[in-house]
């Protein structure tokens, strides 16, 4: 009974869907109210993790419109931000507390 049990799970398991998150974490760092890298390339139709990391002591918001995303990084800390699966094509991301320095683009190929 165990083996079949054991074999009933194993055939379970063969069948599940494969992560539709991308296997890295992408690190983007704020300092001196600048996004590096300011340009990230994600696969498309895949979703993906980002880690924030502010190396500001102010506090940062990761924020997107066309990705529907908005986080705020507390200031000398990290956060992680889930996007996607996208479609290709360019979404732009910005600091909304300096958004005139804080500027960068995820590509989706």
């Amino acid at each position: 009974m165990r083996a079949l049990q054991f074999f009933v799970l194993a055939l379970g398991l063969a069948f599940l869907p494969a992560s539709s998150f991308a296997d890295d974490a992408i690190v983007i760092t704020i300092k001196d109210h600048r996004f590096t890298p300011s340009e990230v390339k994600v696969p498309a139709n895949k979703g993906v993790v980002l880690t924030v990391v502010n190396d500001d002591p102010t506090p940062e918001e990761f924020e997107s419109k066309s990705m529907k995303v908005e986080k705020v990084i507390k200031g000398n800390s990290k956060a992680t931000v889930r996007i996607g699966p996208l479609k290709p094509g360019r979404y732009k991301f910005f600091g909304e507390f300096n958004e005139a320095t804080a500027q960068g683009v995820v590509v989706v190929e």
